[in-house]
């Protein structure tokens, strides 16, 4: 069941006082199919960084790895040097974890081969729910799941092409990010919409 925030609008999540901008993402991210591959990247390297930790840990550092990781150009990513990830371990506006930070860079290098070999890392990540979203209309928060077959899929294969922090549950958490799956509950003012 969805909360009824303070604007009558009942979301899935993000209508608590003091945490706008968790309904911000809510409303106008969160299950919003994209295809611009520099957003996916982005969606990517944050979902990594998450490992763990609640997404709203993250949201609240978004800015700090705009800055960190040069707004999320997976070329400038690709090439930053380990003096470069290294000064990143000081960086409070991230999560200061090393493998995380050096991830980054390991996923970006994969993420431009994948982008070579398919035209555009959309092309390849969207060819796991056939080019279209997944729309679900679950009842309760409880009923989603925390893997699929197609989140299992897509984790196997990035793994195979050798990057990390991309595990089944963290990539089903980046399709509902990107819009891959569309989990926002029936009685959410989103659910159902595309």
């Amino acid at each position: 069941m969805s909360l009824l925030c303070k604007d009558g609008k009942k979301r899935c999540f993000g209508g608590q006082p003091g945490k706008e901008f968790y309904a911000e993402y809510h409303d106008h991210e969160w299950g919003v199919p994209t295809h611009d591959d520099r957003h996916l990247f982005e969606m990517l390297i944050l979902e990594g960084a998450q490992a763990g930790l609640s997404w709203e840990t993250i949201l609240k550092r978004r800015q700090g790895y705009f800055e960190a990781f040069h707004d999320f150009d997976p070329h400038k990513v690709a090439s930053m040097s380990d003096v470069e990830l290294d000064a990143l371990l000081q960086n409070d506006k991230i999560i200061r974890n090393r493998l995380k930070i050096y991830a980054a860079r390991q996923n970006a290098q994969i993420f431009l081969k994948i982008q070579q070999e398919f035209g555009s890392f959309d092309r390849y990540v969207w060819s796991f729910v056939n080019g279209k979203p997944i729309v679900n209309h679950r009842q309760r928060f409880e009923d989603v799941p925390t893997t699929t077959i197609e989140s299992n899929a897509l984790s196997k294969d990035l793994k195979k092409r050798g990057m990390t922090f991309v595990g089944s549950t963290i990539i089903y958490a980046y399709m509902q990010a990107v819009g891959m799956v569309n989990d926002h509950l029936v009685d959410c003012w989103r659910g159902g919409l595309v």
